[in-house]
């Protein structure tokens, strides 16, 4: 497993993890201020640039990217991380912040990442999502109680199992326009969701920070 840790420019809530020597880390604009805050030094910096002034003194290696693109500064951390073959992306500062857009563009890019046969954990305050697309999923329950949901990413979801949850599912269709999945809570230890066809984005609740 090839693993690499992206900070983004969102709100911070601290890290769950902290990288091994091998891990790639990259900060994506100012997602530099999250990597000082987790007392990290990035591999790389990544960005535009219009969320912090350039960094004349930088000393890691540096990519400036034109203020008129198609990617997120984040969506580009994310394809370098994966041109580097890693098939594990954590990504910090990806929700939050004043850009609820950029939230939403962050719950889609973890379908871009599951499509390219590898997998994005989005970390939020005390929750985590990832995405998941024809295939069965298994969490560990880490909070009694714990909250989870699961939205439709597309037209629509079919055959989707919960089993383990205090509202099981068997078999339902989950749809953009209409929230069913929203707001779950685990309740055995080990919980497996299931979708058929079509795409998932799920969060589960994990225990506080410190």
């Amino acid at each position: 497993m090839k693993r690499a840790f992206i900070f983004a420019a969102g709100s911070f809530y601290g890290i769950r993890e902290h990288p091994a020597p091998d891990d790639i880390i990259i900060a994506a604009d100012a997602g530099e201020h999250a990597c000082f805050l987790a007392g990290i030094t990035p591999n790389l910096l990544v960005g535009d640039f219009d969320s912090m002034h350039f960094p004349t003194d930088c000393t890691v290696p540096l990519v400036r990217l034109p203020v008129e693109k198609d990617d997120t500064d984040a969506l580009a951390a994310v394809r370098m991380a994966l041109e580097q073959r890693c098939d594990t992306i954590y990504i910090y500062g990806g929700t939050g912040g004043k850009r609820l857009d950029h939230t939403l563009a962050n719950l889609q890019m973890l379908l871009f990442i599951r499509r390219r046969n590898a997998r994005g954990f989005l970390y939020d305050d005390d929750f985590v999502w990832t995405a998941i697309e024809n295939e069965s999923f298994t969490i560990r329950r880490e909070v009694e109680w714990g909250l989870f949901s699961a939205f439709c990413l597309g037209d629509q979801a079919e055959g989707i199992d919960e089993i383990g949850f205090q509202y099981p599912l068997k078999d339902a269709v989950l749809t953009p326009d209409f929230p069913l999945g929203v707001s779950n809570h685990i309740i055995e230890p080990e919980v497996c969701i299931t979708v058929r066809k079509g795409a998932l984005a799920i969060g589960w609740e994990l225990p506080p920070l410190g």
